[in-house]
């Protein structure tokens, strides 16, 4: 058998199966971002997919219940209710009324099993109100 074939036939075999394991391994880590509303429409195909979804947190939703955390998100007049229980704790900013992005599946009950929650506090990330200048205010 010729030198270059004995080498080439299992080098094109090594680098197939890591194409292979490359692209399998992509669409599986790929994350799809979609708000409550897109949810609800994408119906059984977003149970089916890994998806991170992005609402506010519904005020008095929060539920703690051992290591899992149950709570609401809404968009749009819509709701949608959470179990977070990954392994990190949640954020600070993860309060009622903030913004929040869960990242999971969607069970076939349609409550969403998240294992990532990222949040931030809409009022943080607003201005500060406009102080007047003493300097410019007369004196007495």
């Amino acid at each position: 058998m010729n030198k270059y074939l004995r080498f080439g036939i299992p080098t094109v075999v090594i680098l197939g199966t890591l194409a292979v394991l490359a692209v399998d391994g992509i669409g599986d880590t790929k994350t799809y971002y979609k708000n409550v509303k897109e949810v609800h429409q994408m119906g059984a195909a977003a149970r089916e997919k890994r998806i991170r979804v992005g609402g506010d947190v519904v005020a008095n939703s929060i539920v703690r219940e051992g290591r899992d955390v149950h709570f609401k998100l809404v968009w749009e007049g819509e709701q949608m209710n959470v179990v977070y229980s990954g392994s990190e704790p949640l954020p600070d900013t993860f309060k009622d009324g903030s913004q929040a992005l869960a990242d999971g599946k969607l069970g076939s009950d349609g409550v969403f099993q998240a294992t990532k929650i990222q949040a931030k506090c809409a009022s943080k990330y607003e201005a500060k109100p406009a102080v007047a200048n003493p300097a410019t205010h007369s004196q007495s």
